[in-house]
């Protein structure tokens, strides 16, 4: 009897643990600022087309579930201006929770006269130190991207350990239109962006593809880049490049913007332990960061427990898979 108690207790675990999992849905927030021109207008239109028709298609994004503001040349959209960021920041809040991701993508223009960087708007415009305030309430798993030139200071205002920033330039000096955004949206959309073949596309491996494209764009033109993209998910502002080493990337390589395959999805036994998984995986990482923090044979201890863990319900996901 006391074996058929810890049984259903258990089953019932997993299926509150797989219930939680099932739950978790992805945002997106396209902030199309201001356009600079006609010409850059239409590369807008056509770069916010791509990343929806990405997010929605390939990545399993609910259309509900993504917040669109335009810049100025569009009618009848929601405008790309500071109040209306607020408000959708504001509606987002409301909606996510802290198993929930939010993609955050700023196209457009930037500027930084070396002091306060900020992201051109329809109208007055965000500093850097403004996004981070609205980013602050945000309680769910976080990738913001500034795909535009001069986006370099963001990396450091919007640093948090655990939140996913990337830059598309370096230096606060590159202030030239960045190429960025262009291989990011065709990243997000290619199968190819899988790296490792896993069946599911990271945070980290859109950022590797999209940098490693941009490289190439300029190697084959025989030109000097003029940029180099940036990713922090450690909390020090200081950030990597694509290919370099460093401590960034641990979350972002966990974080998948694709839905959840069928397989899992319709198991919820297969589900639970996925969901265990992840939460072991991000608590390891979470470990790595406090490294320095804790005396060495505690930090071992606890690192070697969670290794353990791991180990055990890898395992039992391969059984079950």
């Amino acid at each position: 009897m006391m074996r058929a108690w810890i049984g259903l207790l258990s089953m019932l675990v997993l299926l509150t643990i797989a219930g939680q999992a099932a739950a978790e849905t992805r945002f997106a927030l396209i902030v199309s600022g201001a356009s600079g021109g006609e010409k850059y207008a239409g590369q807008m239109k056509q770069w916010r087309g791509a990343l929806q028709s990405a997010l929605v298609d390939r990545h399993g994004f609910e259309a509900k579930n993504i917040r669109l503001l335009t810049d100025e040349s569009v009618q009848g959209g929601t405008t790309g201006s500071a109040a209306n960021v607020k408000a959708a920041f504001a509606e987002l809040r409301q909606l996510l929770t802290k198993d929930d991701l939010l993609l955050v993508v700023l196209l457009g223009h930037g500027t930084s006269d070396g002091d306060v960087a900020k992201f051109n708007l329809v109208g007055p415009d965000l500093t850097a130190t403004d996004w981070n305030q609205m980013l602050g309430a945000v309680t769910s798993r976080l990738v913001i991207v500034n795909t535009t030139e001069a986006s370099f200071p963001f990396l450091d205002a919007l640093k948090a350990k655990g939140r996913v920033v990337i830059t598309a330039t370096n230096s606060a000096a590159q202030k030239y239109a960045t190429v960025f955004p262009e291989y990011f949206v065709k990243a997000l959309g290619e199968a190819s962006t899988d790296l490792d073949k896993n069946g599911r596309t990271s945070v980290l491996e859109v950022f590797e593809a999209t940098s490693q494209a941009v490289k190439q764009h300029y190697e084959q033109r025989g030109q000097l880049s003029t940029e180099r993209a940036l990713l922090d998910d450690n909390g020090d502002g200081a950030g990597r490049e694509q290919g370099a080493e460093g401590p960034d990337g641990g979350f972002a390589r966990l974080w998948n913007l694709d839905a959840e395959p069928a397989a899992v999805a319709n198991n919820p036994e297969l589900a639970a332990l996925v969901k265990q998984q992840r939460t072991l995986e991000a608590e390891a990482e979470e470990l790595k960061l406090r490294k320095g923090e804790m005396p060495p044979a505690e930090w071992q201890a606890a690192y070697e427990k969670l290794m353990l863990d791991l180990a055990r319900v890898s395992q039992e996901i391969r059984k079950k898979s």
